[in-house]
Formats: structure tokens, sequence, C-alpha cells
């Protein structure tokens, strides 16, 4: 253990509001400096830099296994080109940000108010900047004093009238309640707290639990983005596969960090080798996950309630009575909390729940007469089951649902999402109510327009071949292909196999993967699967045939290798289920931007709430210019509950306006002015199934 050093106490006295740092309240040098807490406890040594001996702030990981601050490891390898403590060959971009893990355990270390002598209060790390700019009256004094100096004197009345809005300097400052100073790259619209919102919640609750699943060889039935080699950095859960192993489990949820697979970290490895681990043969499947828990609520609620109410609704309903039959509105439905109170925990509820063959998730099919449910009269037939006892059910099962309801001991706390014309047949019954309900409405696509183009993120590229054949009319190709206009994320039609009987086999320069541009000058690339099928079969009847492809290539060989890998086995063992194979995920960060398909994601919300999303990207000192990417969605929120937005999407546009060339302090300022409502381009790509 060690003692950390605690700064001298800030006081007024002498502190001016330009020289005060407005993250941490202290005065040091800027960008040049690391912040300045005062700790309360003793910290463990795990947790400390090697370079300045205080607790870690935006810790680095290096290939060598030691951690750092980013502003001490970047300092230092300005002058020198190794690490600190073992002297191997060391560069700033070989390193990565600390898990999760870490950075919530250092958030979670007690500092003070460096204002003691006015203002005395304790909080975590992740918890001081909403502090000083929402509650320290130092903070507060300051801040009007410095607004004043700069007011004209006729505008002093009108200026006091305002209620002391924040100035310039404190506009674009983002109070997250992860990192107190972000990670480069990473905004968190998400995790915003402002005056109003103090009071609802205090910061997110994010647990490491273990999943041990009996896998046999059976496939897991994730999809994964992320990877050290991505902007991501983590390794996340985009969707679980109905009816799969991990779906049939229901404790693994989209927006989970895998942290290890069988006591192999994923923390520092590229993608493909993240996908090699997870497809590994073995018996037992053991991860440990970090899961987003929404909200912890800042005041206690009544004895005896603490654990019945899911945390991760309470950014749903945070202005609503508990047992209110009203909901937030969202455009794919109106989200509703309801709370049934059983006098026994043997009295059963009075539902049927079931599937549908079109959508993932729990339905309320009918309300028996006389139950639980029907006498409460708040749920209806055809309501989507959410979560159940804060347990995501989103892509859950009827099975899951019962035995929560069983567990349950006195109170059972639904969150389903009910659609428009429900409300009218609530009390019907029967059981043709999945089939009348208003399906949402198709999203519209369109190409990526010319202003939104953009280079793929560092390390990810692709290049365009042409290849001529001559051949017998009757000769086959050799290949399968996938993909489509009318594909699920617009994917181009692409080859996901080339068989050892066709003759592009024998020429060798197409591979499995590949993208399909043309064939003897027809584009390819906005036809449905159909219609492309019906124009190879009728060129591939030429004696000539030229063929246009793009291969998307990643600078990682390790990821390469298990693309490569993956190829090699797919010719020496061919399957049938090769027309299902897909590419990795990180294949299709190289994708040219012109190839890109987008759709416009209209989000709304009420004043009080939260976005609910983390994003990575902008300008990165390690690798440049980068895209901006979902990485986390946060229970209960507004883009939580509609459902559209997945981690590892990619934001092109924000209310029409590109982000391409955006660095954090233009996006963050853009996404926080949207009070109500924000629409959202995004280009979606499917995760690497494992």
């Amino acid at each position: 253990m060690t003692e950390p050093m605690v700064p001298s106490s800030s006081s007024s006295a002498g502190l001016t509001w330009a020289k005060m740092c407005k993250e941490c309240g202290q005065q040091h040098e800027g960008g040049q400096e690391n912040h300045l807490y005062e700790y309360q406890d003793e910290v463990d040594d795990e947790l400390v830099c090697h370079i300045c001996l205080q607790p870690l702030l935006q810790p680095m990981d290096t290939p060598c296994g030691h951690t750092y601050c980013f502003q001490c490891l970047s300092s230092f390898l300005k002058e020198q080109d190794f690490c600190p403590v073992d002297r191997q060959q060391l560069q700033m971009h070989h390193c990565r940000p600390s898990s999760l893990l870490v950075r919530n355990l250092l958030d979670k270390l007690t500092v003070l108010c460096p204002h003691q002598a006015e203002c005395q209060q304790q909080m975590q790390r992740c918890e001081l900047q909403p502090h000083l700019h929402n509650r320290c009256p130092v903070f507060r004094r300051l801040r009007e004093e410095a607004e004043r100096r700069k007011r004209p004197p006729w505008n002093e009345l009108k200026g006091n009238r305002a209620g002391g809005e924040s100035g310039a300097d404190t506009k674009h400052t983002r109070t997250s309640t992860r990192d107190t100073q972000p990670e480069p790259g990473l905004i968190n619209p998400a995790f915003e707290e402002s005056e109003d919102e103090t009071s609802m919640r205090s910061s997110l609750v994010a647990e490491a639990n273990v999943v041990e699943m009996i896998r046999e060889e059976q496939e897991l039935g994730l999809r994964i983005v992320g990877g050290k080699d991505t902007p991501l950095g983590n390794i996340v859960i985009q969707e679980i596969i109905r009816d799969s192993l991990a779906a049939r489990d229901g404790r693994l949820a989209p927006g989970d960090h895998i942290l290890e697979v069988n006591d192999v970290s994923l923390a520092s490895i590229p993608h493909g080798r993240a996908i090699s681990v997870l497809r590994r043969p073995c018996p037992l499947l053991r991860l440990i996950v970090m899961q987003e828990k929404g909200f912890n609520p800042r005041h206690p609620q009544r004895p005896g309630l603490e654990h019945h109410t899911p945390s991760s609704t309470i950014m749903a309903t945070a202005s609503l009575p508990s047992h209110s039959p009203h909901g937030t509105a969202h455009n794919q439905g109106t989200v509703i909390q309801v709370t049934l109170v059983k006098r026994d925990r043997s009295e059963p509820l009075g539902i049927k729940l079931i599937r549908k063959s079109d959508e993932t998730g729990v339905f309320i099919l009918d309300l028996l007469a006389g139950g639980l449910a029907a006498k409460d009269g708040k749920l209806c037939n055809n309501d989507k089951v959410l979560a159940i006892n804060g347990q995501d059910l989103r892509h859950g099962t009827p099975e899951n649902a019962a035995q929560i309801i069983q567990a349950s001991e006195v109170r059972v706390n639904f969150v389903v999402m009910r659609q428009p014309d429900a409300q009218e047949e609530g009390g019907s019954g029967g059981e043709g109510q999945g089939r009348v309900a208003r399906r949402a409405p198709e999203p519209q696509y369109f190409r990526r327009p010319s202003t939104y183009m953009k280079d793929p993120p560092g390390g990810f590229s692709s290049q365009e071949k042409m290849v001529s054949l001559k051949k017998e009319p009757r000769l086959s190709l050799g290949i399968t292909i996938a993909g489509g206009r009318d594909c699920r994320s617009r994917l181009p039609v692409y080859i996901t196999s080339v068989q050892p009987v066709g003759c592009l086999h024998r020429d060798g320069t197409i591979k499995k993967g590949d993208v399909l541009l043309s064939i003897n000058g027809v584009d390819l690339t906005q036809l449905t699967y159909n219609e492309a099928v019906s124009v190879l079969k009728a060129q591939t009847a030429q004696a000539q045939v030229v063929l246009r492809v793009i291969q998307t290539i990643s600078e990682d060989p390790e990821d390469e290798g298990e693309a490569a890998k993956e190829a090699m086995e797919s010719v020496e063992n061919p399957r049938e289920d090769d027309a299902n194979w897909a590419p990795l995920w990180t294949r299709w960060l190289g994708l040219s931007s012109h190839m890109h398909w987008c759709r416009d994601i209209v989000l709304l919300k009420t004043n009080q709430e939260s976005w609910g999303f983390s994003i990575v990207g902008g300008f990165e000192e390690t690798r440049g210019q980068q895209p901006f990417f979902i990485k986390t969605i946060v229970p209960g929120t507004p883009v939580y509950l509609d459902g559209r937005l997945k981690c590892g999407d990619e934001i092109v546009a924000v209310n029409g306006a590109t982000t391409v060339g955006m660095n954090n302090s233009s996006l963050i300022p853009m996404l926080k002015l949207q009070k109500n409502k924000v629409t959202l381009t995004v280009v979606s790509w499917p995760g690497s199934l494992v």
C-alpha cells in the first residue's frame, strides 16, 4: 500500500478563475501537468503510476505489463524510447487504455473538494468535476466574478436575472462520471450531469461479473466488435443471436465488455486474436464481463425497496411515480414501469408470455381473468417485456422470464414497451393480439453522401483488384456470394467461398471476403442478392470474364492471420454453411466510404434524461483522425430502449452536420445542445460471430 501525497489545500484567497483548473479545482500547468486530487484513503500500489507515484489518471497499459498515467508516459516517451521500469523498447502507439475495471476502481477513490475552507465535501473522484460545476460555492463564486468582469456594465442586471448560467469556460465542459479526464478520443454524452439531474442520480454502476456456460461444440451466439487494433479498444458484445447458447443462458447482454475468456485477458489483444480465443473449443466457457447497470439514485429509497427497483429503469422513469401506468415516449413505443405486489412468493401473476417469429424478445400474450396482473390493469396484451427485476430480457425467452418471476419474493418490477395501438387493445385479450401490433417502418438506407466521406480508421485500408479470365462457357467461376442491397446492414455483395473446382481458385487472385464491384462492366454495388446472382450467372456464360473487386486490409498481422486461416480452412474443408459466412467486423472498417450505406436514426428524450451512449473517436495522438464509434449503451436510457443503435456503429453526421474532421470539443457541445430530439446518421456493420 502507498499513501499518496496530498496537495496543499486551495484557499479562495489569491485563487483566480483563470488560474484554476476547471476539472480538478487546483492550480497546475494546464495540459502539461496531471490533475491534482486530495485523496482521503491509502491507495493500493497497483493503482499508482510508476512515474509520478500518484493514483493513475487516464491509465495506459504497456505491452510489457506496466501501467502509467497517460500524461506522464507521453511526456516521458518524448525524451526516451523505453519503459521507465524495465527499460524495454517502447513507443506510445504500442500502449492501450487500461481496462474498464481499472478505470472504475480509480473513479471510486474518495477525494476532498480542494476548496476546504468553504466547502468540506468529499466524494468519489469521478464526481469531483460535476460537484465543482454544480454545487461548490467557491467555484460558483469565482465563475460569476469572471463573468461579471467580462460583461459590459449595462448588461449586468440582465446577467443577474439569467440565473448565473455557465460562461464560455464551462459551456463545453464534459462532466463524465467515468473518467475525470477522458481517455483520448472518448466522449460520453450519456454521462453528463446538469443541475437538474444531480438529485436523480449519482454515477454509473458497472460490475465485473463471472459468467460460466457449458459449451461443448455449440457456437456461443454472440456478435463481437472492438479490440486493441480498433478505436473501441475493448471487446464489446454488439448482439446476441436468437435461440443461441448465450440467449438461452440470459446473463449476457449487448454492450457488455468481455475482459477475460478462460483466464485469457482480452484487454490488450487485437480483434482477430480475441475471436480465436472465443472460438476455441472447450467444455466449460468462463467469461469475466463488465456490465453496465444504469445509474444509482442519489437519495436512498424507503427501507425494504432498495433491491426491488431495477437500476436499469431509473433513467426512463425517474420523473414518474413508481406505479404510474404512463411512461416515457419513444419513437418505437412507450416505455412503462409496472410493479406487481404478490401476497406471498408462490402467488401466480396470471400472465401468459410468448415469443414472436419475426422479432426477438418476450411478449405478453394474455392476462388471465381474475389474476394479479389483470386486476392491477397496467400491463396489456402485446406489451414487449424489456426487463423484469432489473434483468435485461430484450433478447430473452419466456423461460428466462418465468424463472425470474418464480425467483421473486413479493414485488415483481416489469419494464415494458407498448406500441401506440396496444393501449386500445389492452383489455380485450385473445390470441390475435401479437399479429395486429403496428410494426415500426422499415429503415430507409441511402448511399453515404460525398460530404460525409472519410478515411478508414488507422490501421485499416482497402485495395482494388482486377481479374480477367478466359474460360469455357459452361465452366463455373466456383464462388458463392452473400450480401446485397436488401440484406441486413446493406452489406455489399461479397464472396463467401472460392471452391477448388472453379477457375477462380486456379487463378488464386480472388479471396474469400473480397467485395464484388462489377463483372464485365455491370455494376453490382447497388443490386439485391437475387439481382446479383442473376447477373453473375448471365455474365459467367461469356467466354471472357472481367471481375473488379475490393479487398479490405487490416495492418495488424494477427487479424490478417485469423482471416487467412479461416479462408484456408474453407478451401480445404468446404462447408454447407459457407453461404452464411461473413468477414470479421474489422474487415468492414477498411471499406471505402463510397461503399457505405447510411440510415438516419431519430432519437427522442425528455430534458431530464441523458441520451445513453458513449463515443470513441475524433483526433487521437497515436492514431490521428478517427471516425466516431458507439462504444457503450447504458441500460434504461433512451438509446437503450429505442434499440436501433448498436455498439460499433459509426456516427457520420448529427442533425445533418458531418462529423468528418471533428474533434471532441466540436462534437460534445453539438450533442449537448440537443435537448429533446437528435438525428444521428450511422453506418452499421455486423459484429464478428462467435
